[in-house]
């Protein structure tokens, strides 16, 4: 009776248990399962800037394809962090081989919130494309971004960087063709932000004051009307000289000290020849009949 008791509380408890992991299993599975990343659900950017004032933002992971013409400056901005480490790929679909004159060459350079250009420390940055190549690629991996650095160092900081793509040499009868770009931007973070013992106060992102559009032209004010035009005289006007400054005065005062240096100059070395008459001994018998 006791082994049977037995048996069945170990045959209770082994259904219980089953019944407990099949109920778990899709929790668990729930758990465990990869959810979609935030970059992922980014919207592809179709634009470019063409300087450092129009770049478009782009954000880590965010991928970038567009189309434009061979020749054009492509400008884009990304923010970045102390101990992250950030890698562009940039592909470039060339135009067709029959279309092209020639072998072509690509650079992409990275520069920081304050215009400094950063190097390369992976990565083809300045490729070239052969006459019958479909396509090129381009890659730049930054150095680790700082805490904090010495000004004179120029290592990355935190802020604002500006990826800039430009084809460097083709032929001038290639120039304006279509082309497609693709580009992305990686980022690996690390908890090392070496050296420690400082803190950079600000990013650097240089401000950027875009101006407005004016729609329509300002109006103008009417002159105003002078004295001759309403018929009751003629009128003096001194809009016809110029300002005074400076310049002028300077170029007053020489003036006159020219002239009297001039002028005393010709008196002292004017040739004395009425003074030497008056005073010469007449001859003998001159005045004499």
């Amino acid at each position: 009776m006791r082994t049977t008791s037995l048996r069945r509380c170990a045959g209770a408890l082994s259904a219980a248990a089953a019944a407990l992991l099949l109920s778990a299993g899709p929790a668990v599975a729930d758990i465990t399962s990869p959810s979609p990343s935030a970059s992922e659900n980014l919207a592809p950017v179709t634009t470019a800037g063409s300087s450092f004032l129009t770049a478009t933002a782009v954000q880590p992971g965010q991928p970038v394809q567009l189309a434009g013409s061979t020749g054009d400056y492509l400008y884009w901005s990304f923010t970045s962090e102390a101990g992250r480490t950030d890698k562009i790929t940039i592909t470039v679909t060339l135009p067709p081989k029959a279309s092209r004159h020639g072998a072509s060459s690509w650079a992409v350079d990275v520069f920081d919130g304050l215009r400094r250009r950063q190097a390369c420390t992976a990565g083809a940055q300045t490729p070239t494309a052969a006459a019958g190549a479909a396509s090129v690629t381009l890659g730049c991996t930054l150095r680790k971004v700082r805490a904090w650095a010495e000004p004179w160092s120029g290592d990355p900081l935190p802020g604002t960087y500006y990826v800039r793509l430009a084809v460097t040499e083709l032929p001038e009868q290639d120039l304006g063709l279509p082309m497609q770009v693709a580009m992305r931007i990686g980022a690996r973070d690390s908890d090392d932000i070496q050296p420690e013992g400082g803190k950079l106060k600000t990013p650097l992102t240089q401000p950027v004051a875009a101006g407005t559009v004016q729609t329509s032209a300002q109006p103008v004010a009417a002159e105003k009307e002078t004295e001759k035009e309403k018929g009751t005289g003629w009128s003096w006007s001194w809009d016809w000289l110029p300002d005074l400054s400076t310049r002028w005065a300077w170029t007053a005062v020489g003036g006159v000290i020219a002239a009297i240096t001039g002028v005393g100059g010709y008196s002292l070395t004017r040739h004395p020849r009425r003074r030497w008459r008056r005073h010469r001994p007449e001859p003998d018998g001159y005045n004499q009949l």
